[in-house]
């Protein structure tokens, strides 16, 4: 499943960050090239192994030719003083000498004088299948600024996303269709339907990603990590990971712990081998269900700003209404129940949706559909980047881990869990079903966990009702990363906390980066504000839309 990343007061900088989502239970066969034993947890004791070598070579390589920075690709759509350049690394880290695919970089220069740099940080927004490339902007915004000062604000698209040897599993248009309706309680017709269209999707992955699809990895993503490092010339690596970002960087702190300066895990995935990525998801969809009903209930708050109803159930027969109503007839001709359920997931991941999505609703109520047709219909004009994030990210976790190839588990799975949690159980499991028809070798995911005093501190940070990464997964990667502090936001579900609206957040945040300070195993901090109703909202689309489920 995917999430947008708001960072900071810009209301017009929305940039995208993704996260979790599956897992399942047998032990796979060793995966080509993974250079460990069938069923072999990998161990960064086994520096012989080829890809371990093959990381170093590639790294060594890196380190020596740097990077060429320049003029920004116009396709990015940065400007001055950001720089981009490229940074070559191995398709298959056990074959160093082999095919080489070329990552974009973006860097924009630490805004303080020379003495306070502290060298560069590196930032991914999640997915799998998200692009950072905007990342060096995040220094506008004055929650960062601070922090601006003192690093050099660099960003990436990981392979496969953008320019970054891009992955295809579908046409664009086809993949952005609409109208379609999604119900939240499918027949067995539609459930037939949906299976086709996963079978034909894991199929178009396998054909457009030929012999290369293997190694769209998390385990590759955190071997590309170390290259860029060298590439930057850092002997030690500063980065920030939200969502997914936080998988394959306490996947990078696990490999590679001796080259870690600071790591900020921002909204973390739980990387228990057991979860990934099968279980995540079906833990993802249940926190959902109590998200959606933290809006409801704030609706119902200022049901005499939206009059959709005095209680969390009248509002949900409010939305069950315009959902029926928008399967019959499509608002607009684009949006379909399918779109509407895209739209109102928002709400689970921030609550700066909060007052437009009420507003949407209410206006359609009443006749008006035009604010939801603005905030729901498929961002066409994006159609290829959403194609290519979600091919990307379902590369990288069916690859990663077992799943169920049994229909009936996911069936079973599924259905039990929709009669307490409907919301988005079965949007959930349409995205992620492609991996249960999947031709490619799955891997065994790695054991994350540090030695004590491997790891210098690091930080994570977590609202306690988030729904993308529940609150479990971030006491789960505090057990396994020795010496990690946790920073909670009480009673708040936003994801990705780190540089928002939280002060008190933002000190410990702000206080770690710039001295290396942590506040001890825990800290907690009380809820941000919740956002003020509006009686009108301007009726403009999101400038990052989230890449819908729509497998």
């Amino acid at each position: 499943m995917r999430a947008v990343a708001l960072y900071g007061a810009l209301g017009s900088l929305v940039l995208t960050a993704l996260a979790t989502a599956p897992a399942g239970s047998a032990t796979p066969p060793r995966a080509p090239g993974d250079g460990t034993p069938a069923g072999a947890a990998w161990s960064t004791a086994d520096e012989t192994s080829p890809e371990a070598r093959g990381t170093t070579a590639a790294a060594a390589r890196a380190a020596a030719t740097g990077i060429t920075w320049g003029r920004c690709h116009k396709t990015e759509n940065l400007p001055k003083p950001v720089q981009c350049g490229t940074v070559s690394v191995p398709l298959d880290y056990a074959q160093p000498e082999g095919r080489k695919i070329s990552l974009t970089v973006s860097r924009a220069r630490n805004t303080g004088t020379q003495s306070e740099r502290q060298g560069a940080l590196v930032f991914n927004p999640g997915g799998p299948g998200a692009s950072g490339m905007e990342f060096p902007l995040y220094g506008e915004l004055a929650e960062w600024r601070p922090v601006a000062k003192a690093y050099d604000f660099v960003g990436y698209a990981p392979r496969g996303v953008g320019r970054s040897a891009p992955l295809s599993c579908q046409n664009a248009a086809e993949f952005m269709k609409s109208p379609t309706n999604a119900p939240i309680h499918p027949d067995e017709e539609y459930k037939t339907v949906r299976k086709n269209r996963a079978k034909d999707y894991a199929q178009g992955c396998s054909l457009r990603g030929g012999a290369a699809l293997r190694h769209y990895t998390s385990l590759n993503n955190a071997r590309d990590l170390d290259v860029l490092r060298a590439a930057l010339g850092e002997k030690k690596i500063n980065f920030i990971g939200a969502s997914y970002g936080s998988y394959f960087g306490a996947v990078y702190a696990t490999l590679f712990p001796g080259h870690v300066r600071r790591m900020v895990f921002d909204s973390a995935v739980n990387p228990d081998p057991a979860q990934v990525w099968y279980r995540n998801n079906l833990d993802q969809s249940q926190a959902f269900e109590s998200r959606w009903a933290d809006w409801r209930r704030w609706v119902a708050q200022h049901d005499d700003v939206y009059h959709l109803g005095r209680t969390q159930q009248e509002v949900l027969t409010s939305y069950e209404k315009a959902r029926t109503k928008i399967e019959r007839t499509p608002a607009g001709g684009t949006v379909g129940s399918a779109q509407l359920q895209a739209a109102f997931l928002k709400v689970g991941y921030y609550d700066a949706f909060w007052p437009r999505r009420a507003y949407a609703l209410s206006e359609y109520l009443r006749g008006n559909d035009k604010p939801m047709v603005e905030q729901a219909k498929p961002a066409v004009e994006g159609a290829e980047a959403e194609e290519n994030g979600n091919a990307v990210y379902t590369a990288v976790e069916c690859n990663d881990a077992p799943w169920p190839t049994d229909w009936r588990v996911w069936d079973e799975d599924n259905t039990r869990l929709a009669r307490t949690a409907p919301f988005e159980t079965w949007d959930n499991a349409w995205m992620n079903l492609p991996c249960a028809y999947w031709t490619e070798t799955r891997q065994k995911p790695l054991d994350v966990r540090t030695a004590a005093r491997a790891l210098p501190p690091v930080l994570i940070l977590a609202a306690e009702r988030d729904a993308a990464t529940p609150y479990a997964g971030a006491l789960e990667l505090q057990r396994r990363l020795s010496g990690a502090s946790l920073v909670t936001e009480r009673r708040s579900g936003t994801h990705g906390i780190g540089g928002g609206e939280n002060a008190c957040v933002n000190r410990h945040w702000e206080t770690y980066l710039l001295t290396g300070r942590t506040p001890g195993r825990q800290a907690a901090c009380g809820p941000h504000a919740e956002p003020e109703p509006e009686t009108a909202v301007q009726d403009r689309r999101d400038r990052r839309a989230i890449p819908r489920p729509v497998i």
